[in-house]
Order: structure tokens, then C-alpha cells, then sequence
């Protein structure tokens, strides 16, 4: 890999620690809630559906799923659901911003060998406020020199945090779990990418095609990006 490497970003969930598996344990919860009026596979469709349609104005994170599922609710029971359905709704998203936080494996020990020879990132999407709140209570917090919250993760988004860390393209690597994310608007401007898959992976960043790029690189773990520095 190029040895001129400076500035190592981290995408947070399901790269540092455990996210989508307590966002899909939620929607399986919120599907049961709506069996009464559509099965379960269909209601997953619907909240989907809204998600996708209400990204461009909420954004991604809890409080928008939340709100989803609430127009969600309205949607597919004709407006009929009781407020204790809303309430309820309301209860799961409350609970997704309580979850502990699980750090996943090697992640401690690689962002200890990284410090001091780069200047580490977190590059993340999501609602600022959850985000900060994960990162106080991952203990993470002291090993990196900047946090980004970021709106949405495109070519444009990396360009504006590569100018505000004062960063060449090809001083950059982005590490991350979403191929769609966190490696192709990277590569596109010219940085350097690795792909750290995770078993569980949201559908709007799912991303099928077999990637080959030089400056790209494939890793089984998050501790195997050691070998490439």
C-alpha cells in the first residue's frame, strides 16, 4: 500500500462497534406490532419504503427510523392504530438510543498500535447527537483527533472533510462495512479504501459487484489493516 499514507478514518456502526443488529431486532419488533393489519415480511416493505422516501429529509439514524415507523403505522392501518401502537413505536426507537455499547473485536488493540503514527478520523453517518453519545460511551474517544458526523457519505461529503483536515486524497484511508459508503466515493477522489464486511448490513447499502482497485483492499478483520501499513 502507499507509505504516504497520513490520515486513517473510521466509519462507527458496524465498524467499531455492533449497530444493524439492533436496528433489525427493532424492525422485527415493529413488524409484530402490525400483524394485525399486514404480514410481517409486508410490513418490513412498507418501512422500508418510507425510509427511502424520507432519507433526503431526515437523514439517517434513530429519531428518522422512528419517525417512519410512526407514518409507517398511519400507512398501512388507513390511519385507524391506536396512539398506544404510535406509543409503542415511540418505546423501541427510545430503546435503540439506550443500547450499551458492544466495541467489536480488535478494534481496541488496532486504533492502539495506529496511535501516534497517523492521525485518526472518525467519518460516520448518522444523528449527531447518538453519535457523539456512542462515541462518550465506547471509550474510543481519546484516540482520534477529529469527529465528522457526516449528512450522507458521497464524493462530495469526503471532499469537504478532506479540506477541513487539510488532507491530500492520497494521504487518506477510510476503513468501513459498506462497500457503497465508506469505499467507492473514496476511491473516486483519489484515496485509498478497505472493506471490513459485517455479517448483518442494511439493504439501502448492500452492494453486490466485485471491486478490484488498486487502492483497494479487502479485510477479513478490522486488526488486518496493520499488515498494509
Amino acid at each position: 500500500m502507499n507509505n504516504h499514507i497520513t490520515t486513517i478514518a473510521f466509519d462507527a456502526d458496524d465498524t467499531l462497534w455492533i449497530n444493524e443488529p439492533y436496528f433489525q431486532e427493532a424492525e422485527k419488533e415493529f413488524c409484530t406490532l402490525l400483524e394485525d393489519y399486514l404480514p410481517q415480511h409486508s410490513v418490513s416493505q412498507e418501512l422500508f419504503k418510507t425510509e427511502m422516501q424520507n432519507l433526503h429529509l431526515y437523514g439517517y439514524g434513530v429519531k428518522g427510523f422512528m419517525l417512519c415507523m410512526i407514518e409507517t403505522i398511519g400507512r398501512v392501518s388507513n390511519n385507524t392504530a391506536s396512539l398506544e401502537l404510535v406509543n409503542k413505536a415511540i418505546q423501541l426507537g427510545q430503546n435503540l438510543l439506550q443500547k450499551p455499547i458492544e466495541l467489536l473485536d480488535g478494534v481496541t488493540e488496532t486504533l492502539e498500535s495506529l496511535k501516534g503514527k497517523y492521525r485518526l478520523v472518525v467519518a460516520t453517518k448518522g444523528d449527531l447527537l447518538d453519535q457523539e453519545r456512542k462515541l462518550k460511551n465506547s471509550g474510543l474517544q481519546d484516540y482520534f483527533h477529529h469527529i465528522e458526523i457526516m449528512s450522507d457519505k458521497k464524493e462530495n461529503d469526503y471532499k469537504k472533510l478532506l479540506k477541513h483536515l487539510d488532507c491530500k486524497p492520497e494521504n487518506f484511508l477510510m476503513l468501513g462495512n459498506s462497500i457503497k459508503s465508506d469505499v467507492l466515493p473514496v476511491l473516486e477522489i483519489g484515496g485509498f479504501a478497505a472493506h471490513i464486511p459485517y455479517h448483518v448490513t442494511w439493504s439501502h447499502e448492500q452492494h453486490d459487484i466485485n471491486l478490484e482497485h488498486p487502492n483497494f483492499m479487502e479485510l477479513k478483520s478490522i486488526d488486518e489493516i496493520l499488515k498494509y501499513l
